[in-house]
């Protein structure tokens, strides 16, 4: 037997005779994990058992809830590009990952997610604890396997991570025995590179790169969409260049957010339901729309029916699944955006599209009258969520990672908010996760701690899992934390007036002592009411050296504009 070693990453050319609990820690050092987030139970003890000599190389964060690791593995995956690991015992430990796991899914986020299972002997048995993970996780997966003998590990923890990070990223879940975990095997690791049958990176096809650059060349109208594809596959520099030579106007989904600095002229704002006026209604006007690294989510484009049917549009898409699922398109080019548009860029000619720019230019100072500048600068005594946005985005120059949960402040942090740097926008958005901030922001700033990180969450998302405020304590993480109060679960209430007749049922919230609360998990925090005081409680709040909260008074009833009704056209987009 070899003396066991701790050493982070070393490639074994030969077998050591260990258990399969060490086996699955040094399966993790040798991917460089380095946080992995989670919560302890009795049929993944032996792993934490195993963890314990290794605390240095491998730090385990103690989540106050599985939900709110599984939250954190995102947000420290979204902060960095690497994979996320989460870790949760059987039963109730590995089903309060789900909800995780399956937003990870839709927003393309790579995670490998361990949980415990009770011993083979007893799977089918209904014994304690015992849930089918890999039944119910199957639908939510990129991948999902349960290994029942020790033997298997170190193989099916390479195919994990290859899988977990490659092509369209996505969730792997990993569901071990008791019994495997206890048992010996002679351990070798080899990383993975390929798995048979699987083709994660589609080569786009020349001849249909030629034809799309034809297209773009010969557009009057041209209109560029980019999405969370730009940001995975670090196309941010590509994306610039093609929009730059081409003088195509760009707008993004609110995943694409911070792949484009928000300042950049020809950056003609956000798609969808909550987006800007001229991004919505020139939809519908533009004669080749070129969509970069996004799904055609509902969201952006509202009734299918009427979406961009006069547009030729070209797909740069890495999921052949997506491509014509929700938009027929004329040119489809399928692999990763950024070398696919590295192969378009010489074809493409210089050019200026400068009066369909101002199109979107001349909508956007409309919006800017009608709605912005009321957002900004209100003439009533309430303060708006805008106005606290704006004036966050003053104290960070735009540099910050915003984390956002699900809501009102989301769309409005969202329009609000102004990026300068790549990887600033995190956020739930496919799924639509209440509670994915506060755990995702603390897991984003130990993956960029030279970032400052700001939590935008509203009361009701807040309440989710406020109980994660004791990991950011334990783990004493500076995360800036603003809660934006308008007492009300704020975007069913904005349904509830604009289309049931202010029924408001069952959205209005009572609010606890959120101030004390934070102070009683050893967080500072302080409740601003009024307008006067916001600007001091901010420079109070960053010049703060750990975390700190902010808990913010905004208008009740307030709704968030531009708006498209449900199920209406982009062109049917609302100011008021």
């Amino acid at each position: 037997m070899k003396t066991l070693t701790k050493e982070k990453s070393s490639a074994f050319t030969d077998t050591e005779n260990i258990s399969g609990a060490l086996a699955i820690v040094k399966c993790l050092l040798e991917e460089q994990v380095e946080y992995i987030f989670g919560y302890p139970g009795g049929a993944i003890m032996p792993v934490y058992d195993a963890m314990y000599d290794y605390q240095e190389e491998l730090k385990h964060i103690l989540n106050r809830h599985e939900q709110g690791a599984v939250h954190a593995a995102q947000g420290y995956a979204r902060a960095t590009g690497r994979v996320g690991v989460c870790i949760a015992t059987s039963g109730p430990g590995a089903t309060n990952l789900i909800t995780g796991i399956a937003d990870a899914l839709i927003d393309s986020t790579p995670l490998v997610c361990i949980t415990g299972q009770v011993p083979k002997r007893l799977i089918g048995s209904d014994a304690f604890q015992e849930t089918d993970v890999i039944g119910i996780s199957l639908p939510v997966t990129k991948w999902n396997y349960q290994i029942t003998k020790a033997s298997e590990i170190p193989e099916i923890f390479a195919k994990a991570f290859y899988i977990a990070a490659s092509g369209r990223p996505g969730p792997v879940l990993i569901d071990i025995t008791k019994n495997a975990q206890i048992e010996m095997l002679d351990y070798y690791y080899k990383k993975c590179d390929h798995v048979r049958s699987y083709v994660p990176v589609p080569k786009a096809n020349p001849t249909e790169i030629e034809r799309a650059a034809e297209l773009i060349n010969k557009a009057k109208r041209p209109f560029l969409l980019f999405g969370h594809g730009v940001t995975i596959s670090g196309a941010e520099k590509e994306l610039k260049e093609v929009i730059e030579k081409t003088g195509v106007p760009a707008a993004w989904t609110i995943m694409g957010l911070s792949a484009l600095e928000t300042e950049h002229p020809q950056n003609v704002g956000m798609l969808g339901m909550h987006g800007n006026y001229g991004p919505n209604i020139l939809t519908n006007e533009c004669d080749v729309m070129i969509a970069v690294g996004m799904r055609f989510d509902d969201r952006v484009t509202g009734d299918l029916n009427t979406y961009a049917k006069q547009a030729k549009v070209i797909h740069l898409e890495i999921d052949p699944a997506e491509v014509d699922k929700n938009v027929k398109t004329e040119v489809a080019l399928v692999g990763d955006c950024k070398v696919t548009m590295q192969a378009l860029l010489p074809l493409l000619k210089k050019n200026n599209h400068k009066p369909w720019l101002q199109r979107f230019h001349d909508c956007m100072k409309m919006e800017q009258e009608m709605i912005i500048e009321k957002e900004l600068h209100p003439s009533k005594e309430g303060m708006t969520m805008g106005e606290v946005i704006r004036r966050i985005n003053d104290r960070t120059d735009g540099r910050a990672i915003i984390v956002t949960d699900v809501g009102q402040h989301q769309m409005v942090a969202c329009r609000y908010a102004r990026f300068q740097q790549h990887r600033g926008n995190i956020t739930s958005g496919g799924l639509g996760t209440m509670g994915f901030c506060l755990p995702a922001a603390f897991g984003a700033k130990l993956g960029a701690p030279n970032r400052d990180v700001v939590a935008i969450i509203g009361d009701g998302g807040f309440q989710m899992t406020l109980q994660e405020l004791g990991t950011i304590w334990q783990t004493q993480t500076n995360v800036k934390i603003v809660i934006l109060n308008n007492e009300f679960l704020g975007m069913v209430r904005q349904w509830q007036q604009l289309f049931f007749d202010k029924r408001y049922s069952a959205t209005e919230l009572v609010n606890p002592n959120f101030v004390a609360i934070s102070k009683g998990f050893g967080i500072d925090a302080e409740r601003v009411d009024k307008r006067e005081n916001l600007d001091d409680a901010l420079n109070r709040m960053f010049g703060c050296e750990q975390s700190y909260l902010l808990e913010i008074m905004v208008e009740k009833e307030d709704c968030v504009f531009p708006m498209i009704p449900a199920g209406a056209s982009v062109s049917q987009i609302r100011l008021s």
